[in-house]
């Protein structure tokens, strides 16, 4: 899929509809901005909310573990 896009003279642009529900892009998504080969690729930053469930610690380890670094700050 390739769109034609305008940059404003502040450097912004509008990523255009079609792409921003393919790939779930709403306000306040945030995108990781990379040089690569004279193109610039966005991707979706992964969240905390991405990771869960990709541990293969079981939960009440996790708990354990986050328990402990809590109480060490």
């Amino acid at each position: 899929m390739t769109e034609e896009v305008v940059v404003t003279r502040r450097g912004q642009t509008t990523i255009p509809i079609k792409i921003r529900q393919k790939l779930g892009i709403t306000e306040g998504t945030i995108l990781q901005v990379t040089l690569k080969d004279q193109q610039v690729i966005f991707r979706k930053a992964k969240s905390t909310f991405d990771l869960a469930g990709t541990s293969k610690l079981s939960a009440k380890t996790a708990k354990k573990l986050l328990d402990r670094m809590r109480s060490e700050e």
